[in-house]
């Protein structure tokens, strides 16, 4: 089943930078990709970035790209989220989620719908 357990999220200003980092248990890094998905209030889950399992090939959201980075760290058990840059609208609950699931691309598993493992949630607010 494995467990996952968020770390970092807290309160930014526009423009500076932030780092979550995900403590995965009782799951394959080889076999898992893991993605990091936000939550605004009255919105649905998205997908922000994901990285595959035993691979570096990751899938970020286009409002992220050249801000976000996803690092993984197999010794530790850590999954990364960088963030730099932030906006407003980064603003919500951050998840990383686990899925043994395989779409033939990274960008078509990063899907909420095939993550069944979650942890659970790190709020992170970008206000002045």
């Amino acid at each position: 089943q494995g467990q996952l357990v968020e770390f970092g999220g807290g309160l930014v200003q526009p423009g500076g930078s932030l780092r979550l980092s995900c403590e995965i248990s009782g799951l394959s890094l080889d076999l898992n990709s893991i993605g990091w998905f936000r939550q605004a209030p009255g919105k649905e889950r998205e997908p922000v970035t994901c990285i595959r399992g035993g691979s570096t090939d990751a899938y970020y959201l286009d409002s992220v790209k050249d801000r976000f980075t996803i690092t993984r760290d197999n010794a530790k058990r850590l999954v990364y989220l960088q963030m730099n840059n932030m906006k407003p609208d980064d603003t919500g609950v951050y998840f990383c989620g686990a899925t043994s699931a395989w779409l033939g691309t990274i960008e078509a598993t990063c899907a909420t719908r095939y993550f069944r493992t979650w942890g659970q949630g790190s709020q992170v607010t970008v206000s002045s």
